[in-house]
């Protein structure tokens, strides 16, 4: 009897630990809905989320910044029965949550972010989870994205060099070579050289596309610009279309739908 208890016990816990691991939430909309799965590990946009949507926050509010080949943005309270041609998306400052901005995710279609003020006004990229935003990007090619490395890298090694190979280096190797000093040259060079490697490899700013990132940017497709900038906090798991549909909407100026996509927001698993 005990022991049928423990099995009990355990089964229960092993389910309520599955539970907690695949929170599930359901954004439907009259062009149609999504599922997305919650990341656990970026607690703090999860259960802000989590509580919003059970408080019934997100309802009625529109999908009001959709830019194709971009992303699709909405949940704004301000947009919330706003009459055609009416300025909205604005944010709520007494919403905002600190930021978990993890490398292992990224900017592929699909990707559950929350929006935040720039750098300038917000240094610590905190978000503002009164919104969010869904990825639709595009395809990337390989060499794309070996642009956008070698775009961003390019001047970090340059700046990098400049600071190992000063005018009097340069000048010292320079001397050797006429001498014809070969070792001293070479001693030299290679000390330099090792310098400038080891800051560039652990300079955070250098950027390099994982093979997770290249497999997903050349495939399902993306927006890789947005990489380390924003927290990912979910991906979608079904209606692919529902996005791409969206996406394709006819927009104003202000790059808000002529048709009003009208959200609701359902928690379906914890």
């Amino acid at each position: 009897m005990i022991r049928f208890s423990l099995i009990l016990l355990f089964v229960s816990l092993l389910s309520s630990f599955s539970q907690a691991q695949s929170t599930v939430v359901e954004i439907s909309t009259n062009v149609g809905s999504m599922k997305f799965r919650l990341y656990d590990d970026t607690p703090k946009h999860k259960n802000a989320f989590i509580e919003l949507a059970r408080q019934g926050y997100y309802n009625e509010t529109l999908f009001y910044r959709v830019i194709q080949d971009f992303l699709i943005q909405g949940g704004s309270k301000s947009s919330r029965n706003a009459p055609p041609g009416k300025r909205i998306g604005y944010g709520d400052p007494d919403k905002t949550v600190d930021d978990e901005i993890l490398s292992k995710y990224f900017h592929k279609k699909g990707a559950l972010c929350a929006p935040r003020q720039p750098d300038e006004v917000n240094p610590f990229k905190q978000s503002d989870i009164s919104q969010f935003f869904i990825v639709k990007g595009s395809v990337i090619t390989e060499g794309a994205l070996d642009t956008m490395e070698l775009a961003v890298n390019r001047p970090i090694r340059n700046k990098i060099i400049q600071k190992y190979m000063t005018p009097e280096v340069r000048e010292e190797l320079k001397q050797l070579k006429e001498e014809k000093k070969v070792s001293e040259f070479r001693e030299l060079a290679d000390q330099v050289k090792a310098q400038i490697e080891t800051e560039y490899a652990l300079d955070p700013d250098v950027l390099t596309f994982s093979e997770a990132q290249r497999k997903a940017y050349t495939t399902v497709g993306g927006y890789p610009e947005l990489d380390g900038k924003y927290t990912i906090f979910g991906e979608c798991i079904a209606g692919f279309d529902v996005i791409d549909k969206i996406a394709a909407l006819k927009t104003d100026s202000n790059n808000r739908p002529y048709t009003d996509v009208v959200i609701k927001v359902n928690i379906l698993d914890e």
